[in-house]
């Protein structure tokens, strides 16, 4: 069901109306989205600005808020101090600091000092806080020294262990010397101080933190950050600048590594950095928001607007459509042109160009058809064999010749024809004409084709592409085939005679010596053993004398069909001339040679000739050698050969000598 479902669906994008449609749609969305890059683009430089300027405003509020918050709480030290003088009594002092129970509502605890920096006094009591020594300290030493109101840096307390400062003013005896100080404590983990900052919400990202001039966290969402060095200018260069004195905004990284945008505002009577931070993409989301949302409105308009579309179309291409029915009852022959009624002049062209078309396809049709008539008159008549093909490797034309000449129908398929070439061409007859077909090259073999009555022929066979005169296009392939069957037999008999003695049908000299060529090439390249064996006739000379030629030719073809049945097939024998004969014995040992040797010997002692009741008979004088590693050639080995032979005569004939190559006589090879 799916599957014709979308069938249907890809059918109808294959129209003209449905692929105009979706040229449309495309178009559309196109548009949409280049709308919707620039609406982000655009977008995002507003969202920036806009960002920017909330996050400068609300560094600016904050920064004020918490300069009015120190400011009072120096004024309410500074109230303190005036009321309990420069008396550094403990119980006057604690009564004054029990009536002061206000300022706990802006401190976490009150300590007096004297001016030995001695804690003489707190409220609420903390164990241990009284009589601490803070004569060390930063903020007593700066106090002391500048008799102003002065913010602490960040510290541990030694009584609570927790990160506070301390907002100290000095207290100053009646000559206004410095006689100690009082001191309101700060905890940075839970002092209203910066609860104001704990509420600014600047998305789910967002957030704000103050640090000190010194580069000290003061406050920070994440609480293990309190108390904790800035981060490198290397990593946050804006909050260096800021921390240098210098207030505004920017964007640039933040801790995380991520790029956001900062804006930085200073408290001047602290010394402290406000600094409001929001991630760029936490920026954006609203922005990212709208853009989706606009999208999705395009995306179902355009899903809206495609049956109104689709009617559209259909009503401007109906008249297509009755063109598409006039030009298929012109191809079948209802009618003979086109004639369309309607005011598109794109149209009106068409038809116009399809019934010049038509009047001419009909002209060359039946100017195609005569030529057709000629052509298949010509192949009919030509004696050579003919036959076209496509370039899928398919027979489409055999005319009667070629036909007649291989003995089949016409209904035969090119493989049926592979089949019936011989074992050794076919492999090499199919590749050259797949190559042939894809390359558009010549093809040209010849090859042996087996005729269904048995009859072996021989075939040459031509086949060239065929290309139009205009754009160089091709057509297929067109063959000629030759019967060469009785040009290669006549070759193959001028091959053998060339090499054959005619009287014994025996190698002759040049056939002999080529085999002896090849043996030694073997012996050269793998130390192939082959023997020689060169001997002639004793008393032959008697019967040609006594018998005539006739007689001598009769005694000659007896002891080559003796010799060639006694050696082994593999094994070539000649006739070098006269009554010489010379047998070649490939892959055979020198000791086997001998045995061989002897076989023959004792054979052709047994053949015999008769004229007028005389019998006459042959013995053989046999020398026998093989191929040596001194060997230059093969005219080493017939020499010792031959010269075996020689000795063979001097010992009394009818005998065989084997000669190794280190028994050979130097005089030998001037003989």
């Amino acid at each position: 069901m799916f599957l014709s479902c979308l069938s249907k669906k890809l059918s109808c994008v294959r129209t003209l109306r449905g692929q105009l449609l979706l040229g449309l749609l495309i178009t559309l969305l196109t548009l949409v989205a280049l709308l919707l890059g620039l609406a982000w683009q655009m977008g995002k430089t507003m969202v920036l600005e806009t960002n920017m300027t909330h996050l400068r405003y609300e560094a600016r509020l904050l920064a004020d808020e918490v300069t009015q918050q120190v400011e009072l709480r120096f004024q309410a030290l500074q109230r303190l101090s005036t009321t309990i003088g420069f008396s550094d009594d403990p119980e006057w002092l604690n009564y004054e600091l029990r009536h002061s129970g206000t300022l706990l509502a802006w401190f976490d605890g009150i300590v007096v000092m004297n001016r030995s920096g001695q804690v003489i006094a707190d409220w609420p009591s903390v164990v241990g806080r009284v009589g601490l020594d803070a004569s060390d300290s930063e903020f007593f030493k700066m106090v002391r020294g500048t008799r102003q109101p002065h913010m602490s840096e960040p510290f541990i307390g030694r009584a609570s262990k927790i990160p506070m400062v301390v907002v100290s003013v000095p207290r100053l005896d009646e000559r206004g010397e410095f006689a100690g100080l009082v001191g309101g404590v700060l905890s940075l983990d839970s002092g209203g101080l910066f609860n104001r900052l704990a509420k600014v919400r600047l998305g789910e990202e967002g957030y704000a933190g103050v640090a000190t001039a010194s580069g000290k966290v003061l406050y920070h969402p994440v609480s293990s950050m309190i108390n904790t060095e800035v981060p490198s200018e290397a990593k946050n260069p804006l909050l260096h600048q800021a921390l240098d004195g210098w207030q505004g905004d920017g964007v640039g990284k933040l801790v995380n590594g991520e790029v956001g945008l900062q804006s930085y505002a200073q408290v001047w009577p602290a010394n402290w950095v406000i600094g409001l931070y929001l991630p760029s993409h936490q920026a954006q989301v609203p922005l990212a928001g709208f853009i989706r949302q606009l999208g999705w409105m395009w995306l179902v308009l355009a899903v809206l607007i495609m049956p109104l579309l689709w009617w559209i179309l259909a009503r401007i291409l109906t008249p297509l459509s009755h063109l598409e029915t006039q030009i298929g009852e012109v191809g079948r022959g209802k009618r003979q042109r086109v004639d369309l009624a309607t005011s598109m002049q794109e149209l009106q062209q068409v038809a116009s160009t399809f019934n010049r078309v038509e009047d001419e396809r009909q002209s060359l049709v039946e100017h195609l058809h005569e030529r057709q008539a000629f052509l298949d008159t010509v192949l009919s008549a030509v004696p050579q064999g003919m036959f076209v093909a496509n370039f899928d490797g398919a027979i489409t034309y055999m005319n009667p010749a070629l036909l007649s000449m291989l003995g089949i129908s016409s209904n035969w398929t090119m493989e049926a024809l592979l089949d019936q070439i011989h074992d050794d061409d076919r492999s090499g007859a199919r590749d050259m004409w797949q190559y042939s077909l894809s390359s558009g090259s010549d093809f040209v073999r010849q090859l042996r084709f087996s005729r269904l009555d048995q009859e072996m022929l021989w075939l040459d066979i031509h086949a060239r592409v065929v290309l139009l005169t205009q754009g160089g296009h091709s057509l297929g392939l067109v063959g000629v085939v030759k019967d060469i069957t009785e040009r290669r037999q006549q070759e193959a008999l001028q091959r053998w005679e060339a090499e054959h003695d005619p009287l014994t049908g025996l190698l002759n000299r040049r056939g002999f010596e080529r085999r002896l060529e090849e043996a030694f090439a073997d012996f050269q390249k793998t130390s192939t053993p082959s023997a020689l064996l060169m001997f002639d006739l004793d008393h032959f000379k008697p019967i040609n004398d006594e018998g005539g030629h006739a007689l001598g030719d009769e005694m000659l073809r007896r002891i080559a069909q003796i010799i060639a049945w006694e050696v082994r097939r593999s094994d070539h024998v000649a006739r070098q001339g006269g009554d010489e004969f010379a047998v070649l014995l490939p892959s055979c040992t020198l000791s086997q040679a001998q045995l061989i040797a002897e076989a023959l010997r004792q054979a052709v002692s047994e053949v015999s000739v008769t004229n007028d009741g005389k019998e006459y008979r042959v013995t053989l004088s046999m020398g026998v050698t093989s191929f040596d590693d001194h060997d230059i050639g093969i005219d080493d080995a017939l020499s010792r050969a031959d010269a075996a032979s020689y000795d063979a005569k001097g010992q009394g004939r009818d005998s065989v000598v084997v000669k190794l190559p280190k028994e050979i006589d130097p005089m030998d090879m001037f003989d």
